[in-house]
């Protein structure tokens, strides 16, 4: 990406190959700032940086530090603040090691949930979408034991994403009519009974509820039938009962483009779909290419 003028995004460095795949990502030198507003003016020369005072000089790669988990959670806060001021449009977040911060009294599940909280919405309002060219997903439940799944899957729950789901596609990326389809839990999609009664007794009627208010939305269908490329063609998205079940489909067409997405917060936020890769860091050897494609899904999502 070429150091040129573009919208207002806040991206935030953190643990293992962020540092990496950032500078890959923009292809220029990285430029102190002292407040927002200087940015404009940098761009012609590399990227405008923000720096948070007191960072620790030394650190050594694809080390998860405690003492540097107080500066994660502060560049999180302050691009966050830094959104809900209107001095940016949106947020880009590299991986953080959640280890780390656990470590540092960190107390929120993971990212999505602190951003949640830090905008003044509930842990559980906000929505995690996946994208990659040509498919979107949901996961109704994202990271707790498969064993755990059945008993968080409620109406309640499926109508609170895809309401959710339903207005962020059309405000965010311009779909009027958005088309959402929904897998089920068991093989077959519990087979009329036979192997589960999560679709009848749950996800039907909750379905059902949602195009009384008007929602395109469709299934439960059989995961295994969801995701081949002639099926794609029929929805804008797919929500999902659990995790595996959005992100192997997602993963399997595009590795290395995946965004991650938070739905339902008063701002843009976009991040690469991967971890840390703490083994891999300061050895040169990250791809770029899912922050890449983050930067641009935040850039056309704040058009």
């Amino acid at each position: 990406m070429a150091c040129t003028a573009g919208r207002r995004l806040a991206t935030v460095l953190f643990t293992g190959i962020g540092a990496s795949i950032q500078a890959h990502s923009i292809a220029c030198p990285l430029i102190p700032i002292t407040a927002p507003h200087e940015a404009t003016a940098q761009f012609q020369h590399g990227l405008p940086v923000l720096e948070l005072p007191g960072f620790p000089e030394h650190v050594t790669p694809g080390t998860a530090l405690a003492s540097t988990a107080p500066f994660v959670i502060e560049a999180i806060t302050q691009a966050v603040a830094l959104a809900q001021q209107g001095l940016v449009r949106g947020i880009v977040t590299n991986p953080i090691q959640k280890s780390a911060l656990y470590a540092a009294g960190f107390q929120d599940p993971g990212h999505t949930e602190f951003l949640a909280r830090l905008a003044g919405k509930p842990p559980s309002y906000s929505v995690m979408m996946l994208a990659v060219p040509g498919l979107r997903v949901i996961p109704l439940t994202i990271h707790v034991p498969l064993k755990a799944v059945p008993a968080l899957i409620t109406e309640q729950a499926i109508r609170h994403v895809a309401l959710i789901a339903h207005q962020e596609l059309r405000d965010r990326f311009g779909i009027d009519r958005p088309r959402l389809a929904v897998a089920g839990l068991n093989p077959h999609a519990g087979e009329a009974g036979g192997i589960g009664q999560e679709e009848q007794s749950i996800i039907t009627p909750a379905l059902a509820t949602l195009k009384d208010e008007g929602i395109e939305i469709s299934g439960p269908y059989p995961a295994d039938t969801l995701f081949h490329e002639e099926a794609r063609t029929y929805y804008d998205a797919v929500l999902c009962m659990y995790h595996d079940q959005a992100l192997i489909p997602l993963k399997t067409i595009d590795f290395h483009r995946g965004v991650n997405i938070t739905l339902g917060l008063p701002f843009v936020r976009t991040s690469p779909d991967h971890g840390t890769a703490l083994n891999i860091a300061g050895q040169n050897r990250a791809r770029p290419d899912s922050l890449i494609a983050a930067i641009h899904m935040a850039a056309e999502m704040t058009r």
